[in-house]
């Protein structure tokens, strides 16, 4: 399979890792849109570790009828898929009981962001996989950059897709390995309209949708980039912090308001992972905003914005106090932040008045602090 960037298929760094450490590693093959051929260079690489008698086995792998990955099945051994009933039909999911069971070197995993079936040990398919990471089972699994959460917003709006599985940043970050399996646009659509990626039958509408060149190419984009974070924390965790700057915490305050917070959370988690510094989101509760004053609406905001924050790498700060700015500074101060991220009010004049308050005390508060201040726009409804 041709590729514009030549990526070696080799497995021999994930190899070494493998059989230098005893904890499992996770390796995740990332594209820009089905079609790529990530599941096809996931069972090329699993052929090659099963050559230098690597343990690999097949803990479940979509092939979408397509020949060529079909034919890279034939060899490996596989865990029998799980059976699970529900609504009337028989569905299937990977066994993660008997994966852990078994106690493969390896396994493959497709399709990470997928959402088991409802009565699954786990809800998602990326938290079976890190179930099996901690039983010291190493994982090679593949998704589209769609699916991450953090860039949900930017990808709806190439698209015009609701994209509702997604993975946490974390999942990216906590790899071994990120291997970009990328094809130029021309090649993509040359691979759609040949009948390899869908039934011929769907590839007009899907050229009329999703598989839009102006769509690709933005696609892509994001994908080399993603790619290009994860070598920059790559680097910076290999060099030592005297020898770089870098932003050593990052504090994200957020509101009760659910819309701007959220999309505050998510752009903040790439700011902390670009700087590849401890990340907190932090709420701070007055007395207007306590248990037995706040309505229901906004609770359920915030319950599920620090649910996200937490998928998504950060640590949830509940603080009370009438004096938000100094609450802030203080704990920024005790955990020597670098960076706090606000975000930039755009509902009404009342919230616009007591965001000028909020940032007039803690623009004064750091003054003579090292501590910087950005304010982001975070009206975008999610």
């Amino acid at each position: 399979m041709k590729s514009e960037i030549s990526i070696s298929s080799s497995s021999g760094k994930f190899l070494e890792m493998i059989k230098s450490s005893e904890k499992g590693r996770l390796k995740i093959y990332l594209g820009l849109a089905a079609g790529v051929g990530k599941t096809y260079r996931m069972l090329i690489e699993a052929h090659e570790l099963a050559g230098n008698r690597i343990d690999v086995y097949v803990g479940y792998v979509e092939t979408h009828s397509r020949k060529d990955t079909e034919n890279l099945l034939e060899g490996l051994p596989a865990i029998r898929r799980k059976t699970i009933f529900y609504k009337g039909k028989q569905l299937e999911e990977m066994d993660i009981d008997t994966i852990l069971q078994s106690k493969p070197k390896v396994v493959l995993v497709d399709e990470l962001a997928h959402t088991n079936v409802p009565g699954s040990k786990n809800e998602k398919r990326w938290q079976d996989v890190i179930e099996i990471i901690n039983n010291g089972i190493s994982v090679i699994t593949t998704v589209n950059i769609q699916h991450l959460e953090s860039i949900k917003q930017e990808v709806e709006k190439i698209t015009g897709v609701e994209i509702k599985e997604r993975i946490p940043d974390k999942i990216i970050q906590m790899a071994d390995e990120v291997v970009n399996v990328d094809l130029t646009i021309e090649e993509l659509i040359n691979r759609l309209n040949d009948g390899k990626i869908y039934d011929k039958t769907k590839v007009s509408t899907a050229l009329k949708n999703f598989f839009r060149e102006d769509k690709l190419l933005q696609l892509r984009d994001l994908t080399l980039k993603e790619v290009s974070r994860q070598v920059e924390r790559k680097i910076k965790l290999e060099i030592a912090p005297s020898q770089r700057g870098k932003i050593n915490s990052l504090i994200t305050c957020i509101s009760s308001n659910g819309i701007s917070a959220s999309n505050l959370i998510r752009r903040s988690s790439r700011l902390a992972s670009f700087y590849n510094s401890k990340w907190f989101v932090v709420y701070v509760q007055t007395e207007k905003e306590s248990s037995s004053k706040i309505n229901a609406k906004d609770q359920r905001y915030l319950i599920n914005n620090f649910k996200l924050a937490a998928e998504l790498g950060a640590e949830v700060i509940e603080l009370s106090s009438n004096d938000r700015a100094k609450a802030i500074i203080d704990f920024s101060t005790e955990k020597e932040a670098g960076l706090i991220v606000i975000g930039k009010p755009s509902i009404s004049w009342k919230e616009k008045i007591i965001f000028g308050n909020f940032f007039k005390d803690l623009t004064k508060q750091t003054e003579k602090s090292d501590l910087d201040i950005l304010i982001i726009s975070s009206h975008e409804k999610d």
